[in-house]
């Protein structure tokens, strides 16, 4: 137990162990500064050096392992201190896996070399990192217990998911759980009458937006109103023309409620607005900001101004937007664009929302169109003119107010896009955001953290994902990709990555829903501004989210570690209708038996198993404790499989096993094998002392961890050959201390770790039919000797190597020492 605890602790240290230095200016020969690394760093199990230069490659080394980029990250702040160098792609972030030796980085500009050292960690200094986070390692392996007896007593793989999640040895976050009541139909309880609203409309510029931003205030506003126009003098002649014959072309009435100010000088946004805000004090009820460049949608009015009339102490309401800092869709913090008509088509969603639950608290509002309560804007009637000609002033009232005693609301029940920067342009807005922000950090200094908590937290976070979702659906050119998958990492959750990256090129967004995680369903939004996402029990919850998504192409991917996988089947097939696609990945075997690698009861590959059989390994309990057979299972999951448009297999092994599984499919299933997302070059074969056999990837039971363990134990005893696990190794599995683990790697390290191990040949030790192998592939192309047990997709592609040595196998592999025999006579 003590070994399998210290395995896992190592496993967790190099996860949670951070250790950083700043490093030195780069100059050359002159004394010319041309770049500076701001930041070396140890994190998890990887050297990493973060900097900028103008040198046109950088190349870092240690332990004889290296790895070269190209800077191309932006660096406004260069930049703006170095205006000379005239361009700000300079950033780069370079890594090699952490070795022992001293570090060294190469800058190549044209035909010359600039080495520098690097500052190094220490055993010492490592081991005192590793203390220090071994505190947090015994809380959460406390908080773990329960699952851990579930992992040991019945081998769940969800209670395995939900260890690896809380010791944050999972790579995917932990999404936040998400909230039903924002989809139950309530109505609106009694609310004090509105009254009219004073909208504050400054201008300045923006006159192609212009005449739709103010015929929409003129259609879409509900409650009475009364606009005033800020014309602040622009730079564009045609803007203040323009507004006169706008004015002059209203209705008698809505002349009435227009006041049209041309300022006989530019006063900036601060200015313009607090000349509007005098106005507007004059006048009966609430203000609303609302720029030039923010597109209202029909009955926007009432919404914005319903929590102040319906909750205690609400100063502001902001609502959400494509471009709205804490309160942007479909990523936070993200500006997106929209095209024609989305707007309109995402806040029909949100007014769908329940009024009370589409409402949270916020560190602050956002002055693009924002509600502001009368009863505050008398204690606070002005912005403060310190900002200058604007931004970051709205966050400073909000802060004063928040003093007073006044919130700041975030209302996801109305949606109003946001073209965002035409204000006041958007070269000269990033000057003020920088000079402004320094303000209110020194007025404020917890701000950024109220910010920051908010950001991590995000309450808003159903919501957003719910809005993100209409936005996705709304642009996808066709069908939209949703895809199933797990929370387990592996070969098919790389591939997957690679899918939804090519499927977000094509198609704008994905969506994916993942099984296994603390919450049934785990849903996630994938755009190029990133990823919004949520987890929920509830599959009402999950059916309200895709709602919008009326055209939908479901794509199964994997559902090991779901909660009910007996009825995941029929839960999957609730979500497409006829029109839909379905296509199926088959990754594993799991839609043939629950024991997903075809493993029985002892542990063995004897075959695909016989729907009769009483093997308890074939078989599942419901989470109501109602044990499903593999012949019902199968036909839950036939079922299933006969919806599908297309049945993809990545091997032949795996083609002729679902076949015969499921004969009546056998017509729509495809052949796609896999392709390598890093290339990886062809190795020279190693001559040390005595040969080192490899072990690559992370090596669980099926994957062959008692195969590894006897290995390990027979060749410290014989002392012919030397082993590595390029990988982990389950911690349950003991290996001997002479064998060493190096841990987490990418694919592109391959190369550099059989020089750093002097790998002579390489062992699949697998004992499960594997449906394609993605580390038996990337060993075949390193060209030394490949060997695997003659079994599955990696048998087939070992078999047709001409560096592949297939060895036997009957459903258990053979003696330990023929295997070494073997392995030795394949390394001469």
């Amino acid at each position: 137990m003590l070994t399998r605890l210290t395995q896992l602790f190592r496993r967790y240290a190099v996860h949670n162990v951070s250790l950083s230095a700043p490093g030195p200016a780069v100059l050359d020969e002159h004394g010319q500064l041309f770049g500076h690394i701001d930041l070396v760093r140890l994190a998890r199990g990887r050297f990493e050096v973060h900097g900028w230069t103008t040198a046109e490659r950088v190349s870092l080394w240690q332990d004889a392992i290296h790895s070269e980029v190209t800077p191309g990250f932006q660096r406004t702040d260069v930049l703006r201190h170095h205006p000379a160098i005239g361009r700000d792609t300079l950033g780069f972030v370079v890594s090699v896996p952490a070795g022992e030796g001293a570090a060294r980085i190469v800058f190549r500009r044209g035909a010359e070399r600039y080495v520098f050292p690097l500052p190094g960690f220490g055993a010492r200094q490592i081991g005192l990192a590793r203390l220090r986070v071994l505190p947090g390692f015994l809380w959460r392996l406390l908080r773990s217990l329960p699952a851990a007896l579930d992992w040991y007593a019945n081998g769940s793989i969800t209670a395995r998911s939900t260890i690896k999640q809380r010791l944050g040895l999972d790579t995917a976050p932990d999404p936040s759980a998400l909230s039903p009541d924002l989809f139950s139909i309530r109505e609106p309880g009694p609310a004090a009458a509105p009254g009219p609203v004073t909208i504050v409309f400054p201008v300045f510029n923006a006159l192609a937006m212009l005449p739709d931003a103010l015929d929409r205030v003129l259609r879409h506003t509900d409650l009475p109103w009364h606009l005033i126009v800020v014309e602040d003098c622009s730079t564009d002649a045609g803007v203040r023309p323009f507004l006169k014959s706008w004015h002059a072309g209203l209705t008698r009435d809505q002349r009435a409620r227009v006041t049209l100010i041309e300022n006989p000088r530019n006063l900036g946004f601060i200015g313009s607005v607090n000349k509007a805000f005098k106005l507007a004090m004059a006048r009966d009820g609430h203000v609303i900001l609302l720029n030039s460049d923010a597109f209202v949608p029909a009955g926007w009015a009432s919404r914005l101004v319903r929590p102040i009339l319906t909750h205690e102490n609400v100063a502001s309401v902001t609502p959400m937007s494509n471009d709205a800092e804490i309160f942007s869709v479909p990523v936070i913090c993200q500006r997106s664009n929209l095209r024609p008509g989305e707007a309109d088509l995402i806040d029909a969603v949100a007014s769908g929302f329940n009024p009370d639950t589409a409402l949270c608290n916020a560190p602050t509002g956002v002055g693009f169109c924002m509600a502001l309560n009368r009863r505050y804007l008398e204690k606070e009637p002005q912005f403060d003119t310190v900002f200058g000609r604007g931004y970051g002033e709205e966050v400073d009232w909000c802060q004063k107010i928040k003093k007073r005693g006044g919130r700041h609301i975030g209302h996801s029940g109305l949606f109003v896009e946001h073209r965002g920067g035409t204000s006041f342009g958007s070269v000269e807005k990033l000057k003020l955001v920088q000079d402004n922000n320094a303000i209110v950090t020194r007025r404020y200094p917890e701000y950024d953290r109220q910010v920051q908590d908010f950001i991590r937290h995000d309450p808003l976070s159903t919501p957003r994902l719910a809005l993100a979702i209409a936005w996705a659906a709304y642009r996808a050119p066709g069908k939209l990709p949703i895809f199933l998958a797990h929370t387990l990492g592996g070969g098919a959750e790389h591939y997957l990555a690679r899918r939804i990256a090519r499927e977000v090129d094509a198609a704008g967004a994905v969506i994916v829903l993942r099984a296994g995680g603390a919450l049934r369903w785990s849903v996630e939004c994938h755009s190029a501004h990133g990823v919004t996402q949520g987890a929920t029990n509830d599959s009402s919850v999950l059916q309200s989210l895709l709602k919008p998504v009326t055209a939908r192409r479901l794509v199964y991917s994997c559902g090991v570690g779901d909660h009910d996988p007996a009825d995941l089947p029929r839960q999957l097939l609730s979500l497409i209708g006829k029109d839909d696609e379905l296509e199926v990945l088959v990754h594993d075997y799991f839609m043939v038996s629950p024991s997903y690698c075809l493993l029985d009861g002892q542990g063995s590959y004897t075959g695909l198993p016989d729907p009769k059989s009483d093997d308890p390994a074939h078989s599942c309990r419901r989470p109501d404790g109602r044990v499903v057979t593999l012949a019902r299972w199968q036909r839950s999951w036939g079922k299933f499989l006969a919806r599908a448009d297309e049945i993809v297999v990545f091997s032949q092994d795996s083609k002729a096993l679902i076949a015969s599984a499921y004969p009546g499919i056998a017509a729509r299933i495809r052949l796609r094998p896999h392709a390598l997302s890093t290339r990886i070059a062809e190795q020279p074969r190693q001559r040390p002392k005595r040969p080192v056999i490899g072990i690559l990837g992370n090596i669980g039971r099926q994957k062959g961890a008692d195969v590894v363990r006897r290995l390990a134990e027979a060749l410290e005893a014989s002392g012919t050959a030397d082993l590595v696990v390029v990988g982990n190794i389950a911690p349950e599995y003991q290996l001997s201390a002479k064998t060493q683990i190096h841990g987490s790697y990418q694919p592109s390290d391959i190369p550099a770790l059989i020089a750093r191990y002097k790998i002579t040949a390489w062992f699949i030790p697998s004992i499960w039919p594997e449906t394609f192998s993605f580390t038996t592939h990337e060993a075949l192309a390193t060209g030394l000797p490949v060997f695997c047990f003659d079994i599955g997709a990696q048998a087939e592609a070992v078999a047709r190597a001409p560096n592949g040595h297939v060895l036997p196998f009957d459903r258990h592999p053979g003696p330990i020492t023929d295997i070494i025999g073997s392995l030795l006579e394949g390394t001469k």
